[in-house]
Formats: structure tokens, C-alpha cells, sequence
């Protein structure tokens, strides 16, 4: 294996595996998450959280269960680029840079629009999946990517975290099957927008953009199930790294340097991994506006009631 092909083989590794999983589980040591919104359709439930770490901006968590969908689904749906472009208006742009087949790994390039709030914004993120028994942890954040020159616009976002478990749940419709699918993410990036702003605009705008993915999601697969070929990203998402149950376990539990075992994957190639997991430390972010507000959101009552909040901040100094 060549020094690139490395690089791209460990732009997401094992520890960002361990990460996710402990966010997952409730143990990564962060704060209390602060609960903020349950909605519903009739396909769809969907619950937020956030919580503000001691330094850095606010993170968000929220579970979305899917009615009458299969994890491998959803997980397709996510990853396919391609198809993202017809319910996701906001992505502008989308590039694969790099790839590894044996993993699954990917560096692939967005532009983003981001109406009222501020300029487009690039970026260039690596994503891996592993799974577990039947769960799907993907994991998707910024990398470095020397080789693609920075322009003044759009402006390229350096600190980006986006993280999925996928599984399937109980149906809220026909109890005791598991013919839904849950969805817990996680979510923090910086764009260079105020704190207060971006809570606000959570506030009054997480709503709109989540119940666009579910009509997206049907969408999906009826053009799935009618025989509809499979983008290259969706194909990517199928080269799963398989892990078990107790390895996940092992990973959580860990504090310092740990010897990774090898795994199958589903690929093909007999590449095996002996990368040792480096400890765990992902750098509290921003949330991804990009995910979560709509057009038009940053209203003049926002605005003033953002300028309001900051006086009264000021008055108290």
C-alpha cells in the first residue's frame, strides 16, 4: 500500500469509531444533553437535543425513526450524493476526491448554499462505515486536503463532524416488529456564525428542513425497488468494515492506545488492518446550519432579538 493510499485508508479510523460509539452510549463524558424539540409525520418521528460543552460552541443530537424502512436503506439513502441533490437543496455541489475500496472510505468534496445567513461554503470530508450487528456506525467529518486549493469563496469549513448510528427499531404501528429504522445523529461544525444566531435559527427552523428527508426517503425507494440502479457512493456504502459487539465494547472501554484486531470486510480485498487506535478527541463545533435551517429563517425579528440578547450581555459587564 502506497503513503496515499494510506492517507486515505486512515482519514477515518477505529478511533472516531470509538468516538461515535461512546456518543451513541451515552459515555463519552460530555455534558447533559438539554432536550428541545419532538415532531411527527405520519412516516416519521423525529426528537432534538443540544448541549453546550465547557468551551466550544453548542452540539446537537436527534433520533429520527423511519416507519417501513430497513437500516440498509436509510444507509444507502445518506451516502448517495447523487441522489441527495433532489430533496437536499441546499447541496450545490458534490465531488469524490478520493476513495479506498477495501473500507469504504471516501473524501468527497460539497458546496453548500446558505440563504440569508452567509456566503456558499466548501467542504471536503471523509466518511467510513463500520457495522455491527445489523447497526451502522458512519462516521463522517473534515480531513485535510492539501491538494485542493482554498479559494476566498466559497469559503472551505474546516471543523465538520456529522455521525450516524443506523438500526433497525420497534414500529410504533405494528408493535413488536422491527420494520422501522432509527437514525441517532450527531452534529457540530464551524461556519463562522454567532452561537446565539445559529440557536436561534435552530429554533425556528430545525423543523422545516428534517421533514424534507422523509418524503426524500420514500422517494428513494420506490426508484429502489422498481429496479433503480445504484449510484457509485450508494455502491461505497455497501464496503462495510464489520466489527463485533464485544469489539465495540472493547473500544468504549478503552482510555489510551489499543491494538486494533483485523476484520473482514465486505469487499473483496484481502487487505487487513493493523492500525492502532490513537485516543479519541473530537473538537467541539458549531452545528451544521447546512442540515438543519431553512431559507429565509433569519428574519428581522431574529436579528433584532439576537441584538437585544447581546446588549442585555453587555449592560451586565
Amino acid at each position: 500500500m502506497s503513503n496515499h493510499e494510506r492517507h486515505v485508508a486512515s482519514a477515518v479510523n477505529e478511533a472516531d469509531l470509538r468516538h461515535l460509539y461512546q456518543l451513541v452510549e451515552v459515555q463519552d463524558g460530555g455534558p447533559t444533553w438539554i432536550h428541545m424539540m419532538d415532531r411527527s409525520t405520519p412516516t416519521m418521528t423525529y426528537q432534538a437535543w443540544r448541549r453546550d460543552p465547557p468551551t466550544g460552541p453548542p452540539q446537537y443530537r436527534s433520533r429520527t425513526v423511519f416507519e417501513d424502512a430497513t437500516p440498509e436503506m436509510v444507509r444507502d439513502f445518506f451516502w448517495d450524493d447523487e441522489f441527495r441533490s433532489k430533496w437536499d437543496d441546499m447541496l450545490i455541489h458534490h465531488a469524490v476526491l478520493e476513495e479506498f475500496q477495501s473500507t469504504g472510505t471516501m473524501i468527497v468534496q460539497w458546496v453548500r448554499k446558505f440563504p440569508f445567513f452567509c456566503s456558499d461554503r466548501e467542504y471536503v470530508i471523509g466518511r467510513r462505515i463500520w457495522e455491527s450487528g445489523g447497526s451502522y456506525y458512519c462516521v463522517t467529518k473534515g480531513v485535510p486536503f492539501p491538494s485542493l486549493t482554498r479559494r476566498d469563496k466559497p469559503r472551505r469549513v474546516d471543523l465538520y463532524y456529522s455521525s450516524w448510528c443506523i438500526r433497525a427499531a420497534e414500529s410504533q404501528k405494528k408493535e413488536g416488529q422491527l420494520t422501522a429504522c432509527e437514525v441517532i445523529l450527531f452534529h457540530h461544525e464551524d461556519m463562522g456564525i454567532p452561537w446565539e444566531i445559529a440557536k436561534l435559527g435552530i429554533k425556528q427552523g430545525m423543523w422545516n428542513a428534517v421533514k424534507k428527508i422523509d418524503p426524500g426517503l420514500r422517494t428513494y425507494q420506490k426508484e429502489r425497488l422498481s429496479g433503480g440502479p445504484l449510484s457509485h457512493c450508494a455502491l461505497m456504502a455497501h464496503s462495510n468494515t464489520r466489527v463485533s459487539i464485544d469489539y465495540l465494547k472493547a473500544l468504549e472501554a478503552a482510555t489510551g492506545d489499543l491494538p486494533i484486531e483485523n476484520h473482514d470486510t465486505d469487499t473483496n480485498s484481502s487487505e487487513k488492518s493493523g492500525i492502532a487506535i490513537r485516543r479519541a478527541f473530537i473538537v467541539g463545533g458549531a452545528i451544521a446550519l447546512a442540515c438543519t435551517i431553512d431559507r429565509g429563517l433569519l428574519t428581522k425579528a431574529v436579528i433584532f432579538g439576537v441584538a437585544r440578547k447581546f446588549a442585555r450581555m453587555g449592560r451586565k459587564t
